[in-house]
This record gives structure tokens, C-alpha cells and sequence, in this order.
């Protein structure tokens, strides 16, 4: 729930820390549905239709497409946090790997706040959108549904994209962009693979087929759809099967 992006950050490191080093216990306290989670005042959010494109040629447009990962990113802490504070019976791998990845992604916001910081612009200068959040409160009564829909979907959705985002930014010349985000693509590709991991351990314990299982949560989240196209060599490194890739190809939107 902390809404001051410094503190955040501070907050969150000192977390990890402290659980690596058994300073912290987990115990059955009472969890509640967190409609609006830590967030500055700023940016506005408002739908994914309202946002504007912006052509990457002009600073304008680079810091916008920066600012939006930038919001992704932040998004992405509180979404590893929730993760760890909403489901309780997992093993403490579970919670080691979470508090990693809420550590990495307040790392990859610093990288791009002070990326935008460089170039004239501020978190919060544009409009954002709340898409993440909207996922995190649809799945937070099932574990198992939280691991295949946040990271196997809109976290690996990352991985699609941002090939394709740092060929046009290197064809423009932005190299320092360019350098963040193979930072932010390698640890990323880590992150899918936790969710994958977990996601497979919640299988087992409950008897599925993880395949069968995930296809069945696309069709009743997602409506069956993805939009592609997708790197399929992150995808298969974050832990998806030859079989779900070409399911996934299969049922494009």
C-alpha cells in the first residue's frame, strides 16, 4: 500500500532482505481484496483506447513508449508483492522467488524513471492504464489461476514485444534505451519462468495436466485469444512447451 515511489522501492528491498536472512515469519493473519493498490497520484489512468500512439522519431514519442513500460514495471511490483502477501500455503521457495521479482521490477522502474529523468520527463507526465490490476482482482482467489494468468500472459506479453521494440530504437539510435531493456528482457524471461514453475507445482498437487489446464483458462479469461506474434524462443526459455506454443499459435486473435 505504499504510494511514495522512493520509499517503495526502499521498502520493498528491505523486504527481500530481511527474508533472505529469516528475519521475517509468515503468519495467518487476515488477507483483503486490495481494489487499489500503492500508487502515486500520478499518472492518470484511463482506458487502453484513450491512450495515444506516438511515433518513436520524436523524443515526445520515445519517452512515451519508455513511460509506459516504466508503468508496467511499477505495476509489476505490486503485482510480485500481492502474490506473495494473497496466497499463504505455498512453499517458502514460493515466497523467496516473488520477493526477488518485486525486487528486479523496482530495479528495471528505477532504470526507466531515470532514463525519463535524462531525457526531460517525469513518471507520471502521461497517461497510463490499470489493465495489470484488473487481472491481479480478477485472479486473486486461486493460486494456480494467478500463476497462469499474470505471468504466463500479460508478463510474457513483455517478452513478445520487447524484441521488437528495442530493433526500432536501436534503428533510431537510442542505444542507452536499448541497453535497459535487454536488462529488463533477461530478468523478465526469469520472471514468466518462476510464474511457469509454480504454475506446473500447483498442477501437480491438484492432479492436472498443465497444458490442458492453461488452454482452459485462456478460453475462460481470455476469452480463448491471444494476440501474437510471439517470441517463441523467450517463451520456451521462461518454461512454455513446444506443445503450448503451437497451441498458442493456434488460437490466435
Amino acid at each position: 500500500m505504499e504510494d511514495n515511489i522512493e520509499q517503495k522501492r526502499v521498502c520493498v528491498d528491505r523486504l527481500y532482505k530481511h527474508w533472505q536472512n529469516k528475519k521475517l515469519d509468515r503468519n495467518n493473519f487476515e488477507c483483503m481484496k486490495i481494489v487499489i493498490p500503492g500508487r502515486p497520484v500520478k499518472p492518470d489512468l484511463i482506458s487502453p483506447k484513450q491512450l495515444k500512439q506516438r511515433k518513436l522519431g520524436s523524443d515526445l514519442g520515445r519517452a512515451t513508449l519508455i513511460h509506459a513500460i516504466a508503468h508496467i514495471e511499477f505495476n509489476a511490483i505490486n503485482l510480485a508483492l500481492d502474490a506473495v502477501y494473497r496466497f499463504r500455503d505455498m512453499p517458502d521457495k514460493y515466497y523467496t522467488d516473488w520477493l526477488k521479482v518485486a525486487s528486479e521490477e523496482a530495479y528495471h522502474f528505477s532504470l526507466l524513471s531515470d532514463r525519463l529523468e535524462k531525457m526531460g520527463y517525469h513518471y507520471g507526465d502521461f497517461p497510463a492504464h490499470n489493465g495489470l490490476w484488473e487481472m491481479v482482482l480478477k485472479t486473486d482467489h486461486d493460486v494456480l489461476i494467478r500463476m497462469a494468468l499474470v505471468p504466463r500472459v500479460l508478463e510474457a506479453r513483455g517478452l513478445d514485444v520487447t524484441p521488437g521494440m528495442m530493433e526500432r530504437l536501436s534503428k533510431i539510435g537510442d542505444k542507452e534505451t536499448v541497453e535497459l531493456l535487454k536488462i529488463i528482457l533477461h530478468d523478465e524471461i526469469g520472471h514468466v519462468a518462476i510464474g511457469s514453475h509454480w504454475f506446473k507445482y500447483c498442477c501437480q498437487l491438484r492432479g492436472l495436466i498443465p497444458e490442458k489446464t492453461f488452454r482452459e483458462l485462456l478460453i475462460e479469461y481470455m476469452g480463448g485469444g491471444l494476440r501474437g506474434p510471439f517470441y517463441i524462443e523467450g517463451r520456451l526459455q521462461a518454461g512454455f512447451t513446444q506443445d503450448e506454443m503451437d497451441n498458442l499459435a493456434a488460437m490466435l486473435d
